[in-house]
């Protein structure tokens, strides 16, 4: 059965959305192609038009579904934000609005994160959105309410 398409805590989004063999694809427009509409998918999509249209992130700068080795297992980061230098400096773990926000999600992005070192961590479903800002040295995290601008990163 297709995913149906509903409501999120993020801004609205006119996506390009085709039905072919009764399955949804939706158009990412970072990566220029079609992909299979799940629920994880259509988080994603909507916090990457936040970003670009909210909060001033640069389409240039975001790598989605980054790839990374943890533990001598391939794993995939949903979303890293890069600065004009090529420092990581984001990266957000997007989950399906059915999943809870739970210590365990937090626990797999900051795993992701011991990889990748970025100075921001976010988790999101969707409805739920958690900002934390990590001190590496300090092995320490600072919830924020709200997600800066990409110029006050």
């Amino acid at each position: 059965m297709a995913f149906i398409p509903t409501a999120l805590n993020l801004p609205h989004h006119p996506f390009k959305i085709t039905m072919k063999a009764e399955q949804y694809f939706i158009f990412d427009e970072v990566r220029k192609k079609h992909l299979v509409l799940t629920p994880e998918e259509w988080v994603r999509q909507h916090f990457i038009h936040y970003l670009i249209k909210e909060k001033k992130f640069p389409k240039s700068l975001i790598q989605i579904e980054a790839g990374l080795n943890l533990n001598d297992r391939q794993k995939r980061t949903d979303i890293v934000i890069f600065n004009t230098s090529g420092q990581r400096i984001m990266v957000i773990e997007c989950k399906a609005p059915s999943v809870k926000m739970s210590q365990a999600v937090f626990d797999q992005a900051s795993r992701y994160n011991s990889v990748h070192k970025a100075k921001w961590l976010v988790v999101t479903n969707g409805l739920v959105h958690c900002y934390a800002q990590i001190d590496h040295l300090a092995s320490s995290f600072l919830f924020f309410e709200e997600l800066p601008l990409y110029a006050d990163l």
